[in-house]
């Protein structure tokens, strides 16, 4: 029988590699409604937008305890935000290239770099 984990201990690897999996995910969910809606209710929804990815990238150190989830988070993030301005052939995009989606764009970039280069988390002795 093993002994229960500490709830301040790392989730072990396997565990982490879901986790890496679901931030990938999420990010592409919170990137696709954070480009939504940040050109939806400007300024509030900018606001809104950015608060959301920072909230995902920092839950994301968090959880997972590592360096490597946010850049899964980041990462869908940034698919589904570059794969959403590129628009398609008959000219239809979702950016439309003024100033709140540049701010998104590289405020978004912006908190994923603040969050990935955080101090560790201290690591707890067993």
């Amino acid at each position: 029988m093993t002994a229960p984990r500490h709830p301040d201990v790392l989730p072990a690897p396997a565990v982490r590699y879901v986790w890496y999996a679901v931030l990938f995910v999420l990010g592409a969910l919170v990137g696709t409604a954070g480009s939504l809606v940040q050109a939806a209710w400007l300024p509030a929804g900018l606001f809104l937008a950015l608060l959301a990815s920072a909230g995902l990238f920092y839950g994301a150190v968090r959880a997972t305890g590592t360096q490597l989830g946010v850049a899964a988070a980041g990462g869908g993030w940034l698919v589904a935000v570059v794969l959403l301005s590129l628009g398609r052939p008959e000219g239809d995009g979702l950016f439309g290239g003024g100033l709140g989606e540049m701010v998104y764009l590289l405020g978004g970039m912006a908190l994923a770099v603040m969050c990935a280069t955080m101090n560790r988390l201290p690591r707890p002795t067993p």
